[in-house]
């Protein structure tokens, strides 16, 4: 029977090409709908936004991490894919008893291509996975930084106050933009204080749209405080949805690039 190894090493048999796809993860239902299966896939999360018309027609089995087991039942997958950071590991473990569950745990864009190649082999959508990660590895590759690191808070959350740490996708398109991450010796989504941000000499915060609705106002109130720091507001998916929308990533990292260094 053949078998796929997903990015936590678990390996998963299937003898068929997947008819009925549950995805549990935002950025990687986008993917699936641009490898086209579009009948496929049968559920995902009230949080998966991307296509509209995948949002307002599938079938909606609870949030990335409260999911509706029930629901889940209802639609009898064939697979379900999950990721190791998004999806709480007890719900995943029920799931496992019935279905075969594919985990991704993205940290780099080699992760990300990776991720993208073995749903296309899993879901037997080779030629446009390749196509996909083939874009996005040309666009990564045109992507100018000058050799110019601006030192840089990226902000997901207020009250309290939380940043992308190192060991996080958010870090790694940091890196890629040109931004240099102040707070590379903090793990994951660390809290963190105005008095860390100056300590730090920072030179840029990013006010990402997600998790945390940041808003104009935001940006004001920030700017009272860090007179002297460039403030900008930014689509947090483009930072953090691994998947096929980084394709797009490039292209809008020079834009708000050259914002910043405009101030």
């Amino acid at each position: 029977m053949p078998s796929f190894i997903d990015q936590t090493g678990r390996t998963i048999a299937l003898d068929y090409i997947p008819k009925r796809i549950i995805s549990l993860v935002p950025s990687q239902t986008e993917l699936l709908h641009d490898l086209g299966l579009s009948d496929e896939v049968v559920g995902i999360t009230k949080f998966c936004i991307h296509p509209d018309k995948w949002f307002n027609a599938k079938t909606k089995v609870g949030g990335t991490k409260n999911i509706n087991i029930d629901a889940i039942h209802s639609l009898k997958p064939d697979l379900i894919i999950a990721n190791k950071e998004e999806n709480l590991k007890s719900d995943i473990e029920i799931l496992m008893q019935h279905y075969p569950v594919w985990i991704s745990d993205i940290i780099s864009l080699e992760d990300n291509n990776d991720m993208i190649l073995k749903i296309g082999t899993l879901t037997s959508t080779k030629i446009k996975a390749k196509e996909i990660v083939t874009n996005i590895q040309q666009n990564f590759n045109n992507l100018n930084t000058d050799n110019r690191k601006i030192k840089t808070a990226y902000l997901i959350w207020q009250n309290p106050f939380m940043v992308a740490g190192s060991d996080t996708f958010i870090n790694t398109m940091m890196q890629a933009a040109g931004f240099e991450n102040i707070f590379l010796d903090k793990k994951r989504y660390p809290e963190i204080n105005i008095e860390e941000i100056k300590m730090n000499k920072c030179e840029l915060i990013i006010l990402s749209s997600e998790p945390y609705p940041f808003k104009e106002k935001h940006l004001e109130a920030f700017q009272k405080l860090l007179p002297e720091v460039k403030i900008i507001l930014a689509d947090g998916e483009l930072f953090s949805w691994y998947g096929s929308r980084i394709m797009q990533a490039p292209a809008y990292f020079s834009k708000i690039r050259n914002k910043a260094l405009s101030y």
